[in-house]
């Protein structure tokens, strides 16, 4: 199994992403777009330093509120380009192996339009793809507020890339999904599947609980993606949660 990454906002690399360093772990930082505005890629390199020499990889996590890919308003899809585009500066100067994006899709907001938010994405992600690639970075598209994936599995047929996949949240899949099983998503992106963030709850909220916290099925999960090179990522709110998700994790997939 690859080195697990453990989900770390930027604002709190110094505390929480200590045990991380010493672990030697990899963390994936999430930069908000404040971030990205105060820093320089060359200080943000000697800010991530330890990071650098004691973990294998790591990765990142963008910015995502009010941001849109799939915008029809321009100037909205413009701001997003922009953020998305430095956040790969950052990516790029901490030799981070992929960077997580969400979709931006929300299927009452485009009156169930698929075919609008698609031709705005393809837009976005094209040039940003190109760049990842020559920079050797991966990028993943999160599942946020989908209740099926269909929109997802559009996206990569678009785009096309063995650079760009998806990042597939468990937690979000538990809370959102309500017309498609597991099976159904693993059927339409398992293929796709580039990361996975890993965490849980009881279906009512966000709760970013420990695997064996909630009610999603985990089991079933990596036995349908057993010796698929993915990075998994434990996404926990404490250090306790983070320790705990990291042991279960190591459970379910060092087999019987």
């Amino acid at each position: 199994m690859l080195n697990p990454h453990v989900h770390v906002p930027f604002s709190k690399l110094d505390g929480f992403g200590g045990f991380i360093r010493d672990a030697g772990l990899a963390p994936e930082i999430y930069f908000v777009s404040s971030d990205i505005d105060a820093l320089a890629p060359d200080w943000l390199e000697k800010k991530v330093l330890p990071f650098l020499d004691r973990s294998p990889e790591l990765s990142v996590h963008a910015p995502f509120m009010d941001l849109s890919p799939g915008a029809v308003d321009e100037k909205v899809r413009a701001v997003t380009v922009e953020r998305f585009g430095k956040t790969l500066d950052m990516a790029e100067a901490l030799r981070a192996k992929s960077v997580v994006f969400h979709s931006g899709y929300e299927k009452w907001k485009y009156a169930l339009r698929t075919d609008i938010w698609l031709e705005r994405s393809a837009l976005t992600w094209g040039p940003l793809i190109e760049r990842a690639k020559k920079a050797g970075i991966k990028i993943a598209i999160e599942n946020i507020f989908e209740d099926e994936p269909g929109n997802l599995a559009l996206l990569m047929e678009r785009l096309g890339s063995e650079h760009f996949g998806i990042c597939f949240d468990t937690g979000h899949f538990n809370l959102f999904s309500k017309q498609k099983s597991l099976g159904g998503w693993l059927r339409a992106l398992k293929k796709y599947i580039l990361e996975l963030h890993v965490h849980d709850n009881d279906g009512t909220s966000d709760q970013h609980r420990p695997i064996g916290e909630g009610t999603f099925p985990f089991k079933t999960l990596f036995e349908e993606l057993k010796g698929m090179d993915v990075i998994y990522t434990v996404e926990a709110h404490s250090r306790e949660d983070a320790v705990l998700g990291l042991e279960r994790l190591k459970g379910f997939l060092a087999g019987p």
